[in-house]
C-alpha cells in the first residue's frame, strides 16, 4: 500500500503520540488490563490514520476523451441543476461526492485540458452534507477548460472534522485526466459542475472511485 506525501507528517506525529502515552503509561500503569487496552486502541488509531493517506493506484484506462471522471471516492449525494455563480455563471448540473474518513482522500482531475480558474475561500465549517456547504465553508474552487470549448468547475469543501485542503492546480497549466489535483485531509466533500447538456451516468447513493468511476459524458 502506497501512502501519500500528504501523509507522511501526521501519520509521524500520530505514531510520536502513541509511542509516548504507552511509555508512560507503562511506567505509572505497569502491566494491567487497562495497559493492554490502551496499547491496543493506539495500534488502532495509528492504523486508522495510516489508512486514510493510503494512495491506490487506479487503472486509468478511460481513455474516451469525452468522458468525465469521478474526482474522488465516496458516495453521491446531490445530482441537481444549479446556477454556479462564481466562474461559470450559467446553470449547470451539479454532482456532489461525500467522503466518509474511511475513504480515500486524494482528489482527481475529471477531464483533461487547462486550468481556467483556481481560487482558495476561507470559510466556515459546517457539516460536509450541509446544503450550503459549497458556498459558505472553506473551498477551493478549480476550473478546466476542456478541449471541445466546454469547461467544468470542481470544488474541495472542507466539512466540520477536515480543516486541510490541499490543492496543487495552477491557473494556465494543462492537466491530465486521473492526474492529481489535490488531497483533503479527514473527511469532506467535493463538487463538480458540468454542462446541462452532459449525460449522467450515476446515480444518488452510488458509490464511485476517482480516477475510475465514469460519472458524466460529454
Amino acid at each position: 500500500m502506497t501512502i501519500h506525501k500528504e501523509g507522511c507528517k501526521s501519520i509521524m506525529a500520530a505514531s510520536v503520540l502513541v509511542v509516548v502515552i504507552n511509555v508512560l503509561q507503562l511506567i505509572f500503569l505497569k502491566h494491567t488490563l487497562i495497559t493492554y487496552l490502551i496499547l491496543a486502541v493506539s495500534v488502532l488509531f495509528v492504523g486508522l490514520v495510516v489508512q486514510f493517506f493510503r494512495s491506490p493506484k487506479r487503472k486509468g484506462n478511460d481513455n474516451n476523451h469525452q468522458t468525465i471522471i469521478s474526482p474522488a471516492d465516496g458516495k453521491i449525494v446531490a445530482i441537481e441543476t444549479v446556477y454556479e455563480k462564481e466562474f461559470l455563471k450559467q446553470e449547470c448540473k451539479q454532482i456532489s461526492i461525500f467522503m466518509s474518513p474511511l475513504n480515500v482522500h486524494l482528489n482527481r482531475y475529471p477531464i483533461s485540458g487547462k486550468v481556467a480558474y483556481m481560487k482558495y475561500h476561507p470559510g466556515a465549517y459546517l457539516v460536509a452534507w450541509h446544503p450550503k456547504s459549497s458556498e459558505k465553508n472553506e473551498r477551493t474552487t478549480v476550473a478546466i477548460a476542456h478541449d471541445n470549448g466546454h469547461n467544468i468547475l470542481l470544488r474541495q469543501i472542507a466539512g466540520t472534522v477536515a480543516r486541510r485542503i490541499v490543492c496543487y492546480a495552477q491557473k494556465n497549466t494543462s492537466v491530465e485526466k486521473g492526474a492529481e489535483l489535490g488531497f483533503i485531509k479527514f473527511g469532506s466533500r467535493v463538487d463538480i459542475f458540468i454542462p446541462l447538456d452532459c449525460r449522467i451516468n450515476i446515480q444518488l447513493q452510488q458509490k464511485v472511485k476517482g480516477g475510475e468511476t465514469v460519472i458524466a459524458s460529454f
